[in-house]
């Protein structure tokens, strides 16, 4: 992949070898009427979004690292990103993968059928795997249709329960054009306003942030529906100020805001950064119980940069159920680290969650899988891992 992973996936820890495939980034055929890309797998995702783009269509993934990620990374740890509300997991957009097994053995299951029903698919076992079990060096991926009219909305909203309401209303009121619904909270905006140097939309300030995409094929249709949805919202009182793009320079200076988060929490100081899935009811809590867990310990103050923690913050995809827990200090040390680790898995563990949404599992996350995954599922993992790998030469000490 692009080296652009959060939990050291991609990171040699002893003796390993560094395989890139950055060179092998051709396009090897595309069919315009299917929409169906296959291509190597060093080709980085921004590009092939151009080139497929220019094609009237998009990928089906979105993220904030599409300049430098590589599309095999993606497959590999099952990326996700902004526009899995409308499009899904990479499960099911990948049609097929050229992949060299540990002894060599090339598997071609480069498939541009959307319908096969012959047998185990495959290809399923090595989309997340991480480069555990193989080495992704094609892939053939089905495009949708590129909308024809986008349009964006940022509200500004006085609490998570009002996130969760407005989510509700706008799968109603737009379910058929909804593509992407963000949120993120007051600390994030701070953070994103200062260092990227942007101007909020919004009059005001407010406890949460709420950004809404339709994607559709009649502008007027969909705006109208957008516009109609704000409406609503502020009129229940769900939303206390909201402003809809006007032309797509204000579209990317919405979605700026809300891709500019990670860097400007990276700016301010040592970040720990925890990707997690949780329930949608109770996704933002866990926010506000690290926040309490590092007061009592002294460590830190809402709005006081001086303390050893300057910042506790929430940012993530509601459609799906994926927080971005972030946590900026002063500097990484273990008595802020063992305030919040292993907690933090473990309140994920007792809700049901995954201690990785999108972000895969790698070096970092590896003695946590037992939180997410039961000794049973751990132990057919590992069975799996020496079938392909027996030699465990493979991205070792990685996963499991």
């Amino acid at each position: 992949g692009g080296n652009t992973g959060l939990v050291g996936g991609s990171v040699p820890v002893h003796d390993e070898i560094v395989l890139s495939l950055r060179n092998m980034n051709k396009i090897r055929s595309y069919d315009e009427l299917s929409g169906i890309l296959v291509c190597d797998a060093g080709c980085v995702l921004e590009e092939l979004g151009n080139y497929v783009g220019e094609r009237g269509h998009v990928m089906p993934l979105d993220l904030g690292a599409k300049g430098s990620c590589h599309i095999g990374g993606n497959v590999a740890t099952n990326a996700g990103g902004i526009r899995f509300l409308r499009y899904g997991t990479l499960h099911g957009s990948v049609l097929g993968l050229e992949v060299v097994l540990p002894d060599g053995t090339i598997l071609d299951n480069l498939s541009t059928l959307r319908k096969d029903n012959t047998g185990y698919d495959l290809k399923q076992m090595f989309i997340g795997s991480e480069g555990t079990l193989g080495v992704i060096t094609g892939v053939s991926v089905a495009t949708p249709q590129r909308p024809s009219a986008v349009n964006v909305a940022v509200l500004g909203v006085p609490s998570y329960e009002c996130v969760q309401r407005a989510f509700k209303l706008a799968r109603r009121r737009c379910g058929e054009v909804l593509s992407a619904y963000e949120f993120w909270d007051a600390n994030c905006m701070g953070a994103v306003l200062k260092h990227h140097e942007l101007k909020s939309p919004l009059a005001a300030e407010f406890p949460f942030y709420v950004l809404i995409e339709t994607s559709g094929s009649n502008k007027e249709h969909d705006d109208e529906k957008l516009g109609a949805l704000l409406e609503e919202l502020m009129e229940e009182g769900i939303a206390e100020d909201g402003a809809l793009a006007q032309d797509d320079t204000q579209i990317m200076r919405m979605w700026s805001m809300r891709e500019g988060i990670p860097e400007s929490l990276g700016k301010t100081g040592a970040t720990y950064k925890y990707d997690v899935s949780i329930p949608i009811p109770v996704l933002y809590d866990i926010v506000g119980d690290i926040a309490h867990r590092l007061e009592s310990a002294s460590l830190y103050k809402p709005g006081d940069m001086t303390r050893p923690v300057k910042i506790v913050c929430g940012y993530g995809h509601i459609g799906d159920g994926n927080l971005h827990l972030n946590v900026v200090a002063e500097q990484f040390e273990d008595r802020v680290t063992e305030i919040f680790e292993p907690y933090v898995y473990e309140w994920v563990a007792s809700h049901r969650g995954s201690i990785s949404a999108e972000h895969g599992v790698g070096l970092m996350k590896r003695d946590y899988l037992r939180y997410s995954k039961s000794p049973e599922m751990i132990a057919y993992m590992k069975r799996i891992k020496d079938l392909f790998d027996p030699n465990h030469i493979l991205n070792p000490y990685k996963v499991i």
